[in-house]
């Protein structure tokens, strides 16, 4: 249980805005700026033909679309699924819903029931306490994935339990586009 001083710096933490940049964890790669100035005369490691990595993920739910995001602009735009019950932010278990908020790609999933997917740092300490004060379980294993690994072709309409789905093919752009600890936001 947090004490008032803990929720405080919590609820401050959270209204703080959310950039790139806020996240500071030992698995991200390290900012091209900062490698730069470690190595002044050492050339991109990357060609120009060559997409770089994103640094963040925006999903639209109203939408339906996945943005891989570099500064302000879209290097790539994906159709995506929903829950089931996509309208309105995640209350609990079992709700159907996709959340929404700001939160991070904290896992790498390669091999589970899908083709590839990426754990999203949901549930927050306030999806956590909203759900508390409600009496329910916030749910959690929210995930950007492929199609399911026994299905041949793409299932259409929101059929997921809460994560954001694209087609097989995408995730494995998404995958390779994005790190652990990427930004994710979730809008309506």
């Amino acid at each position: 249980m947090l004490n008032l001083p803990s929720l405080l710096l919590l609820l401050g933490a959270l209204a703080t805005p959310l950039t790139a940049s806020a996240f500071s964890f030992p698995w991200t790669k390290t900012a091209p700026q900062d490698a730069a100035k470690a190595q002044p005369h050492q050339a991109p490691s990357h060609r120009a033909d060559e997409p770089r990595m994103a640094d963040r993920i925006l999903v639209k739910k109203a939408e339906r679309r996945l943005y891989l995001m570099r500064g302000n602009e879209p290097i790539r735009s994906y159709k995506i699924a929903l829950g089931y019950q996509p309208t309105g932010h995640k209350q609990r278990q079992g709700d159907g819903r996709t959340p929404e908020g700001r939160y991070y790609i904290d896992r790498r999933i390669d091999g589970s029931n899908y083709r590839k997917a990426l754990h999203i740092s949901y549930p927050r300490e306030e999806d956590r306490l909203r759900a508390l004060r409600q009496g329910n379980d916030p749910g959690g294993l929210i995930m950007i994935h492929g199609q399911p690994n026994n299905w041949r072709e793409r299932r259409t309409g929101d059929w997921t339990f809460g994560c954001i789905a694209v087609s097989d093919m995408e995730i494995d752009e998404i995958w390779e586009l994005t790190t652990r600890g990427t930004p994710v936001e979730i809008l309506p």
